[in-house]
């Protein structure tokens, strides 16, 4: 709770004169104050007010933290251009108020109500700073999308109030009924986002700004994640019945989703799919119900969450010199930016679960659970990583090499702040393999 209350007091001090790195620099000291107490607890400790850290809530805070902090070090044109920064670090820092007590919240109602509170910030960051004129209609799809499927959630949640006289996540146990398993589970399929209704995502994704793409991929796709994993206890029976529907619309739906992004123009939106590609894997990893599946599923949480956002960053430095999102024309960027190459390189193969990256054991974890529940996954599993590897390997090699676009009449170098930007994503990223012991301990 001292974390959620260093964050509310900090809100005063964003309406001050020039504080704009100076918020950045203490969210950084939060971050790694929060880092010092890491605990090796499968139980809930640090409780209070309903409130309490196991060591899934610390790791998914602790990202959600340092996606954050990174959100605010992307966003310097903001404060370049002075467009309306200090309302933007009051969006920033509700959001991460609202994620911070989602994933620490102990009881059910609170994580759903925090849950739900976390997506107005997040439409505020896409509509008051997008680019397009089509941000309102991907704000729209984002809002309505989530909030269509809540309703029943809610509903659902007070019947097991009633059937179980408590909501806390510890006291849950097995209930075999259909209709609760997809009233509670809608919404978490809707976040991760699913195959057929992940349409909303590459929309929120290519309209937001880079601190609200960052934040969708990095964190937002991760509370469907996590609330699988807090959830699934209470339908193991039923669970073991229907759950290889889902399994197979996933695994089939990443294949498609990867087909499309070997066909994509648009940086961001090839960047967007393969999103919904890794959480496809990622929620089939959850829905085997075994040890190998959660853990891997855990673990590629964390690692798309900063691949893929310092991916989204990469897009964004060429959008701001290019002014297009386009592959065809940020051709060729080798000539121009080739300190900035080796960063598309070790992202795009981080992306494509190469080693020694996070992706690569959360991958093995999910392909090692999917094989062990049914060996015909098998046939889908070879596609989906065969094609990962595809569109990642076309999207570095088509923005970096070839002939540069004649129509580029000024350019900017890439400076410290960016090279900054991307060590902190692609560090952690690969650092975390050496220390893995710590993201299985928590089953």
């Amino acid at each position: 709770m001292s974390l959620i209350f260093s964050l509310i007091f900090m809100i005063p001090l964003i309406f001050f004169n020039n504080v704009f790195w100076m918020v950045l620099m203490i969210l950084f000291i939060y971050t790694f104050k929060f880092m010092l107490s890491l605990n090796y607890s499968v139980m809930f400790v640090n409780l209070s007010y309903c409130f309490g850290l196991d060591l899934l809530s610390f790791f998914m805070i602790l990202l959600s933290l340092w996606i954050c902090s990174l959100m605010i070090l992307a966003s310097e044109k903001l404060y370049m251009l002075n467009y309306y920064w200090e309302m933007f670090l009051f969006m920033i820092i509700i959001l991460l108020i609202s994620l911070v007590l989602t994933f620490s919240a102990m009881n059910m109602f609170l994580f759903y109500l925090f849950f739900e509170m976390s997506l107005v910030p997040t439409l505020f960051l896409i509509i008051g700073w997008g680019n397009q004129p089509e941000r309102i209609m991907a704000g729209v799809y984002l809002l309505f999308y989530t909030l269509l499927v809540s309703l029943p959630m809610m509903l659902a949640l007070f019947y097991l109030y009633k059937y179980m006289n408590t909501l806390e996540f510890y006291f849950f146990y097995s209930i075999n009924s259909i209709i609760l398993y997809l009233c509670v589970n809608m919404v978490f399929l809707v976040k991760i986002p699913m195959f057929f209704i992940h349409l909303w995502l590459p929309k929120a994704h290519v309209e937001a700004p880079i601190s609200g793409s960052m934040i969708l991929a990095g964190v937002m796709l991760k509370l469907g994640g996590y609330g699988f994993l807090r959830v699934m206890k209470l339908f193991l029976e039923i669970g073991m019945k229907i759950n290889f529907i889902i399994i197979v619309i996933s695994l089939c739906g990443g294949v498609i989703i990867s087909l499309i992004c070997v066909r994509q123009s648009d940086m961001k939106m090839l960047i967007a799919y393969s999103s919904v590609s890794h959480m496809g894997l990622m929620l089939s990893g959850i829905m085997t119900l075994n040890c190998w599946g959660l853990w891997g599923a855990f673990i590629l949480m964390l690692a798309h969450g900063l691949c893929s956002s310092g991916l989204f960053c990469l897009a964004n430095m060429a959008y701001e010199r290019s002014n297009s999102r386009s592959i065809y024309l940020n051709k060729g960027m080798l000539n121009m930016m080739p300190n900035l190459s080796l960063w598309w390189f070790l992202l795009c193969t981080s992306n494509m679960a190469a080693p020694p990256s996070l992706n690569l054991l959360g991958e093995i974890l999910l392909i090692n659970s999917l094989f062990i529940y049914s060996k015909y996954t098998g046939f889908l599993l070879f596609f989906l990583v065969f094609y990962s590897a595809v569109y990642s390997l076309f999207l570095y090699s088509y923005t970096q090499h070839g002939e540069y676009y004649s129509g580029l009449y000024s350019f900017s170098q890439i400076n410290l702040r960016e090279y900054l930007l991307l060590f902190f994503h692609w560090v952690p990223l690969n650092i975390l393999l050496l220390k893995s012991e710590y993201l299985v301990l928590w089953i």
